[in-house]
């Protein structure tokens, strides 16, 4: 008899860390773990800005799955389609027709997409941060534009070059519009043609406050630190338009820039839309505390779960509300998920995922940041050094934890580099321009057909 098969949809926080736990509690005897993602790779988003900055090399915010999940079954593909009542994920391979797999146990845990907005002109300059090829582009994009600014006889395209637009006042937004101004200051130093004053880091915030995650004495200091550097701070204002780099902003000011970094929240994977789980009102898998998916009216569905920012799970520390969509309930409910689907196979009850959200930590460039843990507030250097001790703990891997702290070292003394990587982005390009398309030659008529052509 075969054992139990348990699919794991999505290798992100949940996916990785739920399969790591399996493939350590569950022998191959007792349970099968199939991972299925598009990328071979787990993205530490926590790392993004700094991998955006250059303080750490992109490959070392990313966990390879195949070298860290080595007990369990990798599949490098998309899933297309679930359909729990009959235990099967049609999956879409990287190359190849589609196919079924058949499942005892279902662990769907895609994730989340950037939640945009139906403004115009957003889906033809903006940049997000998600994935690190994003951070990678960013990077590059932004270094390109001091290159341009610094060559254009044009005051216009130099004025846009230096306007960089931040839309979205969380950990994400924040951390990376503090981490490229660092940047910018620093590569500014081998740029005489441009003046510091020239350029313009703005954030647009809907609200009237950032970094809701550390509380609002925080923010506020955070938003202190952040003006006295010069970044205007647009708080209570939406993005209207960015049409052609024209930027509209709600509250009547109009200029042009062209980079647009769109951090304004999440929503639920799309592919959510192709099971037959049952979903809240916001697009997310409805779970119990147990982590079990069940059905609005509380009936449980035997075999499926879901945990992270693509589920609905109660917060029992806050009764009628739901856990936040935070690496910190992702990691602490992949430990319990791990452990319940463990319990099922062998026989057992699953337990209820309760944490308390204990707070925040926020990196504001080099050597700043804020923090509001278990009720107490840092701010400054301290708060900085607890985001990158917290966050280098929170990488799984010890392979991945040296490398990261090796990059921090070697950019404190060496400093980090401050030069683009354009081509990264067209790598076929100037092979291109020097191999013109040659048009393929008839093929050459068989020999049977110039019988009979002859022959009439």
């Amino acid at each position: 008899m075969n054992p139990p098969r348990i699919v794991v949809v999505g290798a992100g926080h949940v996916g990785l860390y739920t399969a790591l736990r399996l493939s350590k509690k569950l022998n191959r005897n007792h349970a099968e773990v199939v991972v299925i993602d598009p990328v071979p790779h787990m993205t530490y988003q926590p790392f993004l800005p700094e991998a955006a900055a250059g303080s750490i090399s992109p490959r070392h915010a990313v966990v390879p799955l195949r070298r860290e999940l080595k007990k369990c079954r990798i599949v490098s593909g998309e899933v297309t389609k679930v359909e729990h009542a009959s235990k099967t994920v049609t999956i879409q391979p990287i190359d190849g027709p589609a196919y079924d797999m058949a499942y005892d146990h279902i662990i769907v845990a895609p994730g989340s997409v950037s939640r945009t907005l139906p403004i115009p002109g957003l889906s033809e300059i903006g940049i997000g941060l998600k994935t690190i090829g994003e951070a990678i582009y960013l990077r590059n994009h932004i270094l390109d534009r001091l290159d341009v600014a610094a060559v254009t006889p044009d005051p216009e395209v130099r004025k846009a070059s230096l306007n960089f637009v931040f839309v979205g006042g969380g950990f994400a937004g924040i951390e990376a519009l503090a981490e490229m101004q660092d940047v910018v200051a620093d590569a500014l130093k081998y740029y005489p043609e441009l003046d510091p004053k020239e350029v313009h880091f703005i954030l647009v915030e809907a609200t009237n406050r950032i970094l809701p995650e550390v509380g609002p004495q925080m923010g506020a200091y955070a938003a202190r630190q952040l003006a006295a550097r010069g970044i205007d701070l647009r708080l209570d204002t939406f993005l209207n338009s960015c049409v052609d780099g024209l930027i509209e902003l709600s509250d009547g000011d109009s200029f042009r820039a062209e980079t647009l970094v769109w951090t304004a929240g999440v929503k639920p994977s799309p592919m959510l839309q192709q099971t037959d789980l049952p979903l809240g009102p916001r697009g997310h898998v409805n779970c119990l505390p147990t982590l079990q998916v069940a059905t609005l009216d509380g009936e449980v569905l035997e075999g499926a779960w879901s945990a992270g920012d693509c589920a609905q799970v109660p917060d029992l520390t806050n009764p009628g509300g739901w856990c936040s969509p935070s690496a910190q309930h992702a990691v602490r409910q992949a430990k319990v998920l791990a452990d319940n689907i463990r319990q099922v196979v062998l026989g057992g009850a699953p337990k209820e995922y309760r944490h308390k959200h204990v707070g925040g930590v926020a990196g504001l460039g080099i050597n700043k940041g804020v923090a509001y843990v278990y009720g107490i507030k840092v701010k400054g250097y301290p708060a900085w050094l607890m985001h990158r001790f917290y966050h280098v703990s929170r990488i799984p891997s010890f392979n991945r934890k040296i490398r990261v702290a090796a990059d921090w070292v070697l950019a404190f003394v060496l400093k980090r580099e401050t030069v683009a990587l354009g081509q990264l982005h067209r790598p076929r390009e100037e092979f291109l321009e020097v191999t013109p398309p040659v048009a393929p030659k008839p093929k050459a008529e068989k020999v049977e057909d110039k019988v009979t052509s002859g022959s009439r």
